[in-house]
């Protein structure tokens, strides 16, 4: 995966990340994706590509735990999110609806926004290739790789009947 790098602070909460007024409304994740972030960059949602990084310091996710959160960034094109931190419930709703998790405390400081990131899960490699640095993360299990390349848990079961692990 390779893209450009949002950067955000610490404790963006999931009324940040898409404010209640959107997610009261709907559950469709293309709806949801216009909103993304406007609670901080209203813009966010028409200048995001399909690949892009969101990085963000701690508790990234803080908040409500409506799974809402993370449909809509996934929904707008953001391949994964790397931080410092997650919020518990965000980490988990983020990887049962398929949208890569990362938590490393020193990447998002040496990342600028508009930074082009490398992201190899497989390896357990993120690259800022803007900056030429490399930092190695820990490697996903198997059964959370499995997970995510289908689209999630509940992609997951619907396709081999079973859960991953």
């Amino acid at each position: 995966m390779e893209g450009r790098a949002w950067k955000f602070g610490d404790n963006i909460n999931t009324d940040i990340i898409i404010p209640y007024k959107y997610k009261a409304r709907t559950i469709d994740p293309k709806s949801l994706a216009n909103h993304c972030m406007e609670g901080i960059d209203p813009k966010f949602s028409k200048k995001v590509r399909k690949g892009d990084f969101i990085v963000a310091g701690k508790n990234f996710g803080c908040g409500s735990s409506r799974e809402q959160a993370p449909v809509a960034i996934k929904a707008c094109g953001i391949s994964a999110v790397i931080a410092e931190s997650f919020a518990r419930i965000f980490y988990r709703n983020a990887i049962n609806i398929g949208l890569p998790v990362i938590a490393h405390k020193d990447f998002p400081k040496i990342i600028n926004e508009g930074d082009t990131i490398e992201v190899d899960l497989k390896k357990g490699v993120i690259k800022n290739l803007t900056k030429k640095k490399i930092i190695r993360v820990e490697k996903q299990p198997k059964f959370l790789e499995k997970m995510l390349q289908a689209g999630g848990l509940v992609e997951y079961y619907k396709k081999f009947r079973k859960f991953p692990w």
